[in-house]
């Protein structure tokens, strides 16, 4: 019975059981499961590689393992080598293989919000400099965008995010982008505000779309922004949904219809 997972602290609200479960009943893979892993971050490590031998296939890894997952892989794919972060770990004969499915699906998500095949001719700006935020910036740069600056609340992890992606530059103040990514924490509690982000009616005056990788089962503070301004809002529900289809064409081979996904996690 192969076992599939997410793995993270907090991870209580991730949607990524149910959606994984949709995928397994959508491609008729009968015995396969998926589950919850709260593990903090002194034992991410070892935890993680001793999954194989309790029966998984792979885990998906969100905050804030998802640099650390990297480090473990004795096999990393080109987007997780150049973002510095993995978001799927598979399991292979010993060997821990790392892959990011984030890149490509918030690449995909933007594209297909804005409804063009690049974002040529935009600025985007990323708020956060984890892992999710690693992924946001380089999936910005592959897509053509004019400009991607990155913004977090220590400005050392900022600049640190920026050295080590080509096309990326750390700002203090937010500007007036055309796109907003917001890969903070902010939100995944109900009771969080916009208290500290770098975001007002005048820097969002130009913006056409943000993103908000935080979802939960509440609105959160950043797409609650965005909807009051009128801004088009993607939240990340459809991001998880499109990496999470991803990972697990990874792990079985075979796509799965991002619509029954989608109804899964809504």
């Amino acid at each position: 019975m192969p076992l599939t997972g997410v793995a993270g602290w907090p991870v209580g609200h991730s949607r990524s059981p149910a959606l994984h479960a949709a995928a397994f009943i959508d491609l008729g893979l009968e015995g396969w499961e998926s589950q919850l892993l709260p593990i903090p971050p002194g034992v991410f490590a070892e935890t993680a590689m001793a999954l194989p031998d309790a029966g998984f296939a792979g885990i998906n890894v969100t905050i804030p393992h998802k640099e650390a997952a990297l480090a473990l892989a004795g096999v990393q794919s080109a987007d997780a080598a150049a973002i510095g972060a993995a978001n799927t770990l598979s399991f292979h004969d010993g060997v821990v293989h790392a892959s990011n499915t984030d890149a490509p699906a918030i690449r995909d998500a933007l594209l297909e919000s804005l409804g063009t095949p690049s974002l040529e001719g935009l600025r985007v700006l990323v708020m956060g400099a984890g892992g999710s935020a690693r992924a946001a910036a380089y999936a910005a740069v592959s897509a053509g965008a004019d400009g991607v600056s990155v913004w977090n609340r220590t400005p050392e992890r900022a600049v640190a995010l920026a050295d080590s992606i080509n096309g990326v530059e750390h700002v203090v103040e937010a500007g007036r982008p055309d796109v907003v990514i917001n890969a903070t924490s902010v939100g995944l509690n109900a009771e969080d505000v916009m208290a500290g982000l770098p975001l007002d009616e005048a820097t969002t005056s130009d913006c056409r779309l943000l993103l908000d990788l935080v979802y939960g089962e509440h609105q959160t503070a950043v797409s609650s922004f965005g909807g009051e301004l009128g801004i088009t809002v993607v939240d990340g529900l459809e991001v998880l949904v499109r990496q999470g289809a991803l990972s697990i064409e990874i792990w079985t081979g075979q796509a799965p219809s991002l619509q029954a996904l989608r109804d899964a996690v809504s």
